[in-house]
């Protein structure tokens, strides 16, 4: 275990069901040498805390809470320069957990928090976007575009489940509600094309939503992203390619579309709902058209 360890904790993941689980792992990290704990309190704060552990001298921050949280975290390192970063350790406890599965970590808090302080380094790679706002962020797993933002908006409205039922319900939501669909102009060292799509994802992990396999083939460690988009198809076949994407083979269909890159631009001729890791990033009423997607490869070192 490193010399010195920040556990930034999201007291409220998974719907206040994170408190907890944290108080019975706290027996463990002081079994494996301890930790300086730091709960959240507001958005953002875990990317504040993340900071300022790298400028404090952390070796290394272990992120305990959900795909959001993470994803502050990461955004926080990401701001120190490569030689401050801590390394990163995960222990999910949130509803998705998707990141997690990507990199191999248990599901069980009590094993994730053994592997977060005494597993082995391996450098990860690290997704950028802007927009033509200049507005940039950072992201670890998948960056979606279209119909998926509008099931990670449907989702927070379902408080009564959690984990991938959550995810299951906002996208039958979704499809009723907001079946929406936009022309995209896509650019990548690699290919270009002009269609008409329901969505896009772009991917450094395997999965989202708790369990939907979009890019089973991504790998957090081999500096390429991946993509995966649906053409525009109707809602009964939309219906019917939901079990494509809970068993990783989407990418048989003729209307979906697969490939890698390092870099991407993309263009729409309308506003784009955007998530980073689940995080909305333009929601319903963006103004957002014009998306530069880059890969930073082995930009932090992970705790596997």
């Amino acid at each position: 275990m490193p010399r010195k360890t920040k556990l930034i904790f999201n007291p409220i993941a998974n719907l206040g069901r994170a408190w907890s689980v944290a108080s019975s792992l706290r027996p463990i990290v002081n079994e494996l040498g301890g930790a300086d704990w730091a709960g959240t309190v507001f958005p953002t704060h875990a990317t504040e805390l993340a900071r300022q552990a790298g400028e404090d001298g952390y070796e290394m921050v272990v992120a305990m809470g959900g795909d959001g949280t993470i994803h502050e975290v990461v955004n926080g390192l990401m701001q120190l320069p490569p030689e401050r970063r801590p390394r990163l350790g995960v222990v999910p406890v949130g509803s998705g957990n998707d990141f997690a599965y990507a990199i191999g970590i248990s599901p069980r808090p009590e094993e994730a928090m053994r592997q977060a302080l005494t597993g082995t380094p391996k450098p990860m790679d690290i997704g950028s976007v802007c927009d033509e706002h200049g507005n940039k962020e950072y992201w670890n797993n998948t960056i979606g575009v279209g119909f998926d933002t509008v099931v990670t908006i449907h989702s927070r409205k379902v408080p009564v489940f959690q984990g991938f039922a959550v995810y299951f319900i906002a996208v039958l939501e979704t499809i009723a509600f907001n079946y929406e669909t936009f022309n995209l102009k896509v650019q990548t060292d690699q290919d270009a094309w002009d269609e008409s799509m329901l969505m896009l994802v772009m991917c450094n992990g395997k999965r989202e939503g708790g369990g939907f396999l979009v890019a089973p083939q991504a790998s957090t460690d081999d500096g390429v992203l991946s993509y995966t988009g649906v053409s525009t198809i109707s809602v009964p076949r939309m219906l019917a390619t939901i079990p494509y994407f809970l068993n990783g083979t989407a990418d048989k269909l003729k209307y979906v579309r697969s490939g890698s890159f390092r870099r991407m631009a993309l263009t729409a001729d309308r506003g784009l709902h955007v998530h980073l890791d689940g995080e909305v990033w333009a929601g319903l009423a963006s103004n957002v058209k014009s998306l530069t997607i880059e890969i930073i490869p082995s930009a932090l070192e992970t705790v596997v």
